[in-house]
């Protein structure tokens, strides 16, 4: 027997995107954003309703990605929760340290292992569409072991949009491209 739930948006998981930029001063801020993935071999598609994060990007035309981690959960949900715009203190209450990205006109924050450092290849202000080019992926080298990146330390999260919790991504249970070659 199955249950019908009607329509609704359960694309799980969803990755925690912590999506950092500059203000016209050059203050960092950063926003947390679930839907979000891969546009192509070298893209990112992110939804962003207008938020401080779209207005920066107009200034800017550069912006990080960072997973969000175990470690990290609490001040990325926060800076999910709570704009900029309202809260200036947003970055102090958060806890992040940031520094300037050397690939892009925006923050890297610390705390976070992993960071993909864009620019702005298209952004559809109406449909809230964001493309953005990766020019650069930064990992932490405490999370690089034998020349690969040890995603399991990493210890990311994903938000669970059926139950609105958040996950840690789970261990690994085969081999891509390769475990289904058995039903050949």
């Amino acid at each position: 027997m199955r249950k019908d739930f009607g329509s609704k948006p359960w694309l799980f998981p969803q990755p925690v995107l912590i999506i950092g930029t500059y203000d016209k001063d050059g203050n960092p801020n950063a926003m947390n954003a679930a839907w979000g993935g891969e546009y192509d071999f070298d893209k990112i598609i992110i939804s962003l309703s207008k938020h401080k994060t779209t207005e920066n990007l107009k200034i800017h035309n550069a912006f990080t990605v960072a997973f969000a981690t175990k470690s990290t959960v609490i001040p990325s949900d926060f800076v999910g929760i709570v704009s900029q715009n309202n809260d200036p203190d947003k970055m102090v209450k958060a806890g992040f340290t940031a520094t300037k990205s050397n690939k892009v006109d925006a923050p890297i924050f610390e705390e976070f292992p992993l960071v993909m450092e864009c620019i702005v290849d298209k952004y559809d202000e109406e449909e809230g569409i964001l493309i953005g080019e990766i020019i650069n992926v930064n990992v932490d080298e405490k999370y690089i072991k034998d020349g690969k990146v040890d995603t399991k330390a990493l210890e990311i999260i994903v938000y669970d949009p059926i139950n609105h919790k958040y996950r840690l991504v789970s261990d690994e249970v085969g081999d891509a491209f390769q475990i289904g070659a058995q039903l050949k």
